[in-house]
């Protein structure tokens, strides 16, 4: 039987995401499963994510799909556009990893011992956003380039940044854990949509493999992923936007329950509209368009059409990074 090509991207994180999967389905059905590399525009370009448009990681993979030069491929489920794409299927959301977010600092203190005008560096407007609601007087800094580039603005020889924030899931994927030297919680830093969860996508016609990969699905990683993505779409942000959202399972009286979080925030901080509903996994989009529509009611339109400031919209190439 001849084995399954993946596609990936190449950076080390994608690489070691598309290995996991790869592993997994492996394990679940005996199958045989190849990388294969696909080049995307995101990876060819040194220009800020935000000016190049959502879904920049995903198209050439997706076009690899489509001409059939791959069997299926994993992506990083917070690069994903919210619309959905025709002849394709999310045929698998495997287990999520933690999706908080983590800062690694340079003298070891916590983000809330940092002095006022310490450099924190971070690509995504989110972050920057959340940090200048702090109110911790922090000089946040735009940076680009994968995690090894990041981490080197801290603990390198040339080190210039006095912390950077990134997702700690593609810290724990790379196992570097040991180097983060706080988790954030999410009453600080509430975390992107969908940030720790990998989408496994297919051909929809290709019903055998759709099949195939349903061995790797995770329900409630699913449910909670739906709620978050749902609430995104609603309020027609993309993955640069300044929109986190954070759901959660828990039992409740009357079994399983969505403990949905989320916040639109300005890029300078100064506005912080945070707002939280429940529901049952079954009502997962449900509860994210409601929640999208509270925020709404609550002023987040005004918030999303404002201007960002200059350098704010700077994203790192590749948002799982």
């Amino acid at each position: 039987m001849t084995a399954l090509r993946l596609g990936t991207r190449g950076s080390a994180l994608a690489v070691a995401q598309s290995g996991r999967v790869a592993d997994a389905l492996r394990a679940a059905t005996g199958r045989e499963v190849e990388l294969v590399e696909i080049v995307t525009a995101g990876d060819r370009s040194t220009a800020p994510v935000a000016s190049l448009g959502v879904g920049v990681f995903v198209s050439a993979l997706r076009d690899a799909l489509g001409a059939k030069e791959i069997d299926f491929a994993v992506h990083s489920y917070k690069d994903l556009p919210t619309a959905g794409h025709d002849g394709l299927h999310i045929a698998a959301v495997p287990q999520r990893e933690d999706p908080r977010d983590a800062l690694i600092t340079r003298d070891g203190r916590m983000l809330t011992e940092l002095p006022p005008g310490a450099t924190v560096g971070t690509g995504a407007l989110r972050r920057i956003a959340q940090l200048h609601a702090l109110g911790l007087q922090l000089q946040v800094t735009p940076i680009r380039g994968n995690v090894d580039t990041r981490i080197r603005r801290v603990t390198g020889p040339d080190a210039d940044l006095d912390a950077v924030v990134l997702a700690r899931a593609g810290l724990a994927r790379l196992g570097r854990s040991d180097e983060i030297t706080e988790t954030l919680d999410p009453m600080l830093m509430l975390p992107a949509p969908a940030q720790g969860a990998l989408a496994v996508e297919c051909r929809a016609d290709d019903t055998d493999l759709v099949e195939l990969l349903a061995a790797l699905d995770h329900a409630p990683t699913r449910a909670a992923v739906t709620a978050e993505r749902a609430l995104l779409a609603t309020l027609e942000a993309g993955c640069s936007a300044p929109v986190a959202a954070f759901a959660e399972l828990a039992e409740g009286d009357h079994g399983d329950e969505i403990y949905l979080r989320g916040a639109v925030i300005s890029p300078d901080g100064a506005r912080d509209i945070r707002l939280s509903r429940t529901g049952t996994p079954a009502d997962a989009a449900e509860i994210g368009k409601a929640l999208a529509a509270d925020l709404l009611d609550a002023g987040a339109d005004t918030i999303l059409v404002a201007p960002m400031p200059s350098g704010a919209q700077a994203q790192q190439l590749g948002s799982t990074e």
